[in-house]
């Protein structure tokens, strides 16, 4: 990465954290609701625990990982919304004038995304802690749980964006939560795997990447150190990332060409 390409990213980056902390709205929510949904989900199925084969006797630790992916599932709205704002607002056709890279543009709307994901991340395994969640994995698995936890908060942040570019409209972004609230819903959630019984639902959750996400996250909570499982979260949470960014790149071509 060249000077110039650096001190692009930077100042997009600096804009992207600052307009973030000064939209309370965007943080308050993405802390408090993945809590508020822990404390329900933690106290109403601590039963579900007494099931032959439950990897955990603490539902808390369990459910603990759902945080963090709804906590990346705001990223998609935060990212999206601002990108779409600078859209409605003319800012993007005014950057289009400058030398700015397209490549600097993207990773620098992502900064604010990545600094409330860690916010994020840090109050969930925080809160959880304190409430007597487990963490089998120990200080290490701290610090990889919140590495797991940005890297999908940025690859969500990336889908937003390509939605933003796409439609130019903040409300189609906003319309996303609830379609990715489906893909959480359809994964392993509230049972592992292997206690899932229904032919139909066991299928579509054993093919939902979102359910090797909350494989990753449960691994280090609950069995310690399993790399393989890690490794996979990981590799999910950056080809989404990938895939996101090539799309968003394209989509930012397109529109610039049609402005």
């Amino acid at each position: 990465m060249n000077r110039a390409l650096r001190t692009q990213v930077g100042q997009l980056a600096r804009r992207s954290v600052v307009r973030t902390l000064r939209q309370p709205a965007q943080i308050v929510p993405s802390v408090i609701f993945p809590l508020f949904l822990l404390a329900v989900n933690s106290g109403g199925l601590k039963s579900v625990t007494d099931l032959p084969g439950f990897p955990t006797d603490s539902y808390l630790t369990f459910a603990l990982a759902i945080t963090f992916m709804q906590g990346a599932l705001f990223s998609v709205i935060n990212s999206g919304t601002d990108l779409a704002r600078d859209i409605e607002t003319g800012f993007l056709n005014r950057m289009a004038l400058t030398p700015l890279r397209g490549t600097a543009l993207l990773s620098g709307l992502l900064a604010g995304s990545l600094m409330l994901g860690l916010m994020q991340a840090l109050a969930y395994l925080i809160v959880g802690l304190a409430f007597g969640a487990e963490l089998t994995a120990g200080v290490g698995g701290f610090v990889v749980i919140i590495a797991l936890s940005l890297t999908i908060t940025v690859a969500f942040g990336s889908i937003g964006l390509f939605t933003a570019l796409r439609t130019g409209s903040g409300e189609a972004v906003q319309g996303l939560f609830p379609v990715f609230f489906v893909f959480l819903f359809l994964s392993s959630m509230a049972l592992p795997l292997n206690l899932i019984q229904t032919d139909w639902f066991h299928a579509v959750a054993s093919i939902n990447p979102v359910s090797y996400l909350l494989q990753a996250f449960r691994s280090l909570l609950i069995e310690g150190w399993e790399p393989g499982k890690v490794a996979l979260g990981f590799g999910i949470a950056l080809a989404i990332l990938a895939i996101g960014m090539t799309l968003a790149a394209g989509a930012l071509k397109t529109r610039l060409v049609r402005t």
